[in-house]
């Protein structure tokens, strides 16, 4: 029985010593699951987790160097931009230049719109083409005065019938007009009259002699070289004759209720009601109405789909009818999501999308009000000086665009991606100590437990050699 206890010893201090050896040599103090059940599905899910974040580094990683290619490419644009305003200046320049200088002015203009499209159509991330606007929300309409303008990441894309868009107001511009029609007699007269927009003012005092014709043309010049949003509106020149009494009407170029001026006249009802006393004239009004149905805010003639309304959330469309449409159906909106979509967290769900508008110049400086009717970047001459002050303008509202692009890509940049991966950075680190805690051996400890194991396996078969030994010698006897 000694022999049999001393046995049972042997091969417990044996399988104690394996398991410490193993380890030794593994560094994991759980290397199956019956070494520890619990801890063995904690740390497979740490692991996991810990994958899953380094993975996200790597994604966030890439990320920024794709917004930052795309950001490099606007810079370009951006300078482009600003290099056709300096050469639409110089083609309003009217006094100094001749049809060569501005055929010249014309030519480099066009060379530097062939530019902004190369730059929209070869701008690539891998095969991900990021400004000609097929990673961003796209959209076409169907109804007379609708056009798509925009949309962000958050929209979604419609069936095939499109999102209904209805208009319960259209947008409308800030007016004026006088109740006493400009005459002769009051142009003789010395009449004052003062117009501001936008703080800019314009003092015109009208000449003895002239006109009723020539004073409604000297009006409306020194309103446009003042730089005022306004339009003086009148009736077609042929049809009057130069002497006529003219009612004078203004009108305010954009439209909206955050656009208004003030008018001010030494008559009484020529432009204000009361002589020498300022008006400030109504502001207008901006569209209302509703896409798919859904809460939406106007803001001069764009309609835009509110935060959390639901499908329709960030769509804008643009409604240039000045009335209402039969039974306030304006059309339709079918729009499609193509927006960038970032995995930047371990988990489902954890991702962010950025929508990059096209760059091209036949969809920037869209919707700037001109007389030259330029509908776009794509379309602007500067071979009078007329089509200059509209090009500066077309340009301008290009450059606002391109602007407000490259701020939203770094706002997302810094703070979706950049700030993201500080955290990433911090929560990887900490998923591996967590594991290592859970997992990995204390060599230290399994060093000392080797120790003892090793002496308590010599001791014990030397015990089982001296059991054996006993039973030999009962046996020497009985012989």
């Amino acid at each position: 029985m000694s022999a049999i206890n001393a046995h049972r010893s042997v091969v417990k201090n044996a399988d104690a010593q394996q398991k410490t050896m193993e380890k030794l040599s593994s560094g994991l103090k759980v290397n199956r699951a019956a070494d520890s059940p619990a801890q063995l599905q904690i740390s497979e899910n740490l692991r996991a987790q810990s994958a899953g974040l380094n993975q996200a580094i790597d994604n966030s990683e890439m990320a920024v160097s794709l917004m930052q290619t795309a950001e490099g490419a606007l810079d370009e644009v951006s300078s482009a931009l600003i290099q056709a305003r300096q050469l639409a200046v110089h083609a309003g320049n009217e006094g100094v230049n001749d049809p060569n200088m501005l055929q010249a002015d014309q030519s480099e203009i066009n060379n530097i719109l062939e530019q902004v499209n190369r730059i929209a159509t070869s701008t690539q991330y891998g095969h991900n083409y990021l400004l000609d606007g097929s990673r961003a929300g796209n959209g076409v309409t169907t109804g007379a005065n609708l056009e798509f303008v925009d949309a962000t990441s958050e929209a979604h894309s419609s069936g095939v019938g499109g999102y209904q868009v209805t208009i319960n107001n259209a947008a409308s511009r800030a007016n004026h007009t006088g109740s006493v029609a400009l005459t002769q007699g009051i142009i003789d007269s010395g009449e004052q009259i003062t117009v501001s927009e936008g703080g800019r003012t314009v003092n015109f005092i009208t000449e003895k002699g002239k006109t009723v014709e020539q004073t409604m043309n000297d009006l409306s010049r020194a309103i446009n070289d003042a730089g005022l949003g306004l339009d003086l509106i009148r009736p077609y020149p042929p049809e009057t004759g130069g002497n006529v009494p003219q009612a004078i009407s203004f009108r305010h170029k954009e439209f909206g209720s955050e656009h208004s001026f003030q008018v001010a006249s030494n008559t009484a009802g020529l432009v204000s009601d009361v002589a020498n006393t300022s008006v400030t004239v109504e502001n207008g009004t901006d569209v209302a109405g509703e896409i798919n149905g859904e809460i939406s805010t106007g803001k001069g003639q764009v309609l835009t789909g509110d935060d959390g309304s639901g499908t329709a959330e960030g769509i804008k469309v643009r409604y240039t009818g000045e009335s209402l449409p039969p039974g306030g159906n304006a059309g339709t909106v079918t729009f499609s999501q193509n927006s960038l979509t970032f995995q930047i967290g371990a988990n489902g769900d954890e991702h962010s999308e950025i929508s990059l508008r096209s760059i091209k110049t036949n969809d920037l400086g869209r919707g700037e009000n001109n007389s030259s009717n330029f509908k776009s970047l794509s379309e602007i001459l500067v071979l009078n000086a007329d089509q200059a002050q509209d090009a500066i303008r077309v340009i301008d509202q290009a450059i606002e665009e391109v602007n407000a692009t490259r701020g939203k890509m770094g706002a997302f940049q810094k703070n979706n991606l950049e700030s993201n991966l500080n955290y990433l950075r911090i929560a990887h680190e900490n998923a591996i100590s967590s594991e290592s805690v859970i997992r990995d051996a204390d060599m230290a400890e399994e060093m000392a437990t080797f120790t003892r194991n090793q002496i308590m396996m010599e001791a014990s078969t030397s015990m089982m050699a001296q059991a054996n030994q006993n039973s030999m010698t009962v046996l020497k006897l009985i012989g």
